[in-house]
């Protein structure tokens, strides 16, 4: 009897060891996912003024709306709607994790010269924005389709609406139109992932100590108990299918933060119109930095084929 007392004294120890050990695991991984290290505003801003993405002459003059709206999610969005051309056609840019809307204004100038008006803006927990963890698409989309609707109701019917999304911004562009809605005329995913639980699975086994798919498992229970979402949530090869509006794919092959191979695999899988660009230099979100002259006449070829004779309902 005393050394059934005692096994059960045993193994209730060692079971509460191995849960505590669980727990603190699964604890650790989910803070490093959901509040990731973001890089420091100001440092952003310099790094594109010293590129000369950033020309603060032209964003002193240029026409422009500050936007301040409503998240879904319990937040103000902070953005910007630059307005350098008399035209209703604006694109909507969405940024990489752990940047800010600085980084989308290269891409308001590449759209200014294609014909389009553009607003930028933080996703939540970036920049300005707020929101307390970063969601990797799951909640970033509810924010897009407010700035989508947002922007829509200031806008005549003729108006051409497009979205553009560069690494975590191109996974919320297409978990936004193949799960929400698909109300933009057209979209732009630059390097997105196709599944975000492979995705961590590539980063935990590259960059930490937790070698095994039990690490995953485990931030998976902890974000659905932390966050109230699952990572299957956070899959654009399920949306992309539901995706009817033309798609232009785009990733650099030097790319191993975001392998080039689930964007070849998104393009597969979306039906309907599409494109598909690989741009043979270039780092993780720097098709557009290292090729700009390419970048553009691929985005102004996507636009003749499918978009500049669309007939507006």
């Amino acid at each position: 009897m005393r050394m059934k007392k005692r096994f059960v004294w045993i193994f209730g120890l060692f079971t509460g060891i191995v849960g505590a050990i669980v727990t603190i695991i699964g604890y650790i991984i989910t803070s490093r996912i959901i509040y990731i290290k973001k890089k420091d505003d100001n440092f952003i801003l310099e790094r594109e003024k010293k590129a000369l993405r950033y020309d603060e002459k032209w964003y002193a003059t240029v026409e422009k709306e500050y936007l301040n709206i409503d998240s879904p999610n319990g937040y103000t969005i902070k953005g910007i709607y630059f307005k350098p051309l008399n035209t209703s056609n604006t694109m909507i840019v969405c940024h990489g994790v752990t940047e800010n809307k600085v980084n989308s204004i290269k891409y308001v100038r590449l759209f200014e010269r294609l014909g389009f008006n553009t607003v930028v803006y933080d996703h939540r927990r970036h920049g300005e924005t707020g929101g307390e963890t970063t969601s990797y698409g799951y909640y970033e989309k509810f924010d897009l389709q407010a700035v989508l609707h947002h922007i829509k109701e200031q806008l005549d019917n003729n108006a051409v609406i497009g979205v553009h999304g560069e690494s975590m911004g191109a996974a919320t562009t297409l978990l936004y139109a193949g799960t929400l809605e698909d109300e933009a005329d057209f979209y732009i995913a630059d390097c997105p992932y196709s599944d975000f639980s492979e995705q961590l699975y590539y980063l935990l086994t590259k960059q930490t100590p937790f070698r095994s798919t039990l690490a995953v498992r485990l931030a998976d229970l902890f974000l659905r108990l932390r966050e109230g979402y699952w990572l299957k949530n956070i899959a654009p090869r399920t949306a992309v299918t539901n995706i009817k509006k033309p798609v232009l794919f785009i990733h650099s092959l030097p790319d191993d933060f975001i392998l080039p191979g689930m964007t070849i695999e998104l393009y597969r899988l979306k039906n309907g119109p599409k494109t598909l660009k690989l741009f043979e230099e270039g780092e993780h979100a720097q098709s557009f930095n290292k090729n700009p002259q390419e970048y553009e006449e691929t985005v102004r070829s996507f636009l003749q084929e499918y978009i500049l004779n669309l007939d507006k309902k």
